[in-house]
């Protein structure tokens, strides 16, 4: 279906900092609707371009390729865009809207919100509003979430109302606690990285079979 085809009741699934095939194999089988791929080198999930094509070689349709990348050149974005099948463009880094567009030359894009206290979620959405969704996680050192959650009774309601069809919810969900974000939130897709991973960049996957279940489960509720 693809990860921003938002049905009520229906939450979509990112696996994403994807390194190896079995993981990527489990990930389609169980039902994930977009695989995520980490174009940055100092991440310890990031992926030549080389391996990127292999994981994604036979991947069905209607799965998004995602790249996610941190403030890349033109050149980067090309190279990549030339290699491989991506469908969906995630900027996490400090890309300005005119940024986001020009590099994802008519493709849809995410853009990553680093949510801490006090963040202007109204102010965000108005200036990124062409983007095709807003991916929300945790603000920490860096780029990226840490595998940690953020306050999600920060989110205004009125905006997630506004905003739930394009809403990516990232940061600190694994299999105990995506139930209850999907209750609360009712975003259009979730993302998960760390939550399944036995190490660093390692993921598991039993944990992402039990991840995609619980998200089902939540989803139709018994």
């Amino acid at each position: 279906m693809g990860l921003l085809q938002y049905s009520p009741g229906e939450t979509r699934i990112k696996i994403c900092g994807l390194r190896d095939t079995a993981a990527v194999n489990t990930a389609v089988e169980a039902g994930a609707d977009a695989l995520g791929l980490v174009f940055y080198p100092p991440s310890p999930r990031a992926v030549s371009i080389a391996l990127a094509a292999e994981l994604m070689r036979g991947i069905p349709a209607g799965v998004d390729a995602v790249a996610l990348l941190v403030n890349p050149s033109e050149a980067e974005v090309e190279e990549i865009r030339a290699n491989l099948p991506i469908t969906l463009w995630q900027f996490h880094g400090d890309e300005s809207p005119a940024d986001c567009i020009r590099l994802a030359a008519g493709q849809p894009w995410l853009k990553a919100a680093r949510i801490g206290d006090n963040f202007a979620f109204a102010n965000f959405s108005l200036q990124y509003d062409l983007a095709s969704g807003f991916l929300l996680d945790a603000l920490v050192d860096g780029y990226g979430g840490g595998g940690l959650p953020f306050n999600w009774q920060g989110i205004p309601q009125l905006w997630l109302s506004a905003n739930a069809h394009r809403v990516v919810l990232s940061g600190g969900l694994n299999v105990r606690n995506v139930g209850e974000a999907i209750a609360r939130l009712r975003p259009c897709a979730v993302d998960i990285s760390s939550g399944v991973e036995i190490t660093k960049g390692v993921k598991d996957p039993a944990l992402i079979r039990a991840f995609i279940e619980a998200v089902r489960a939540t989803d139709t509720p018994n």
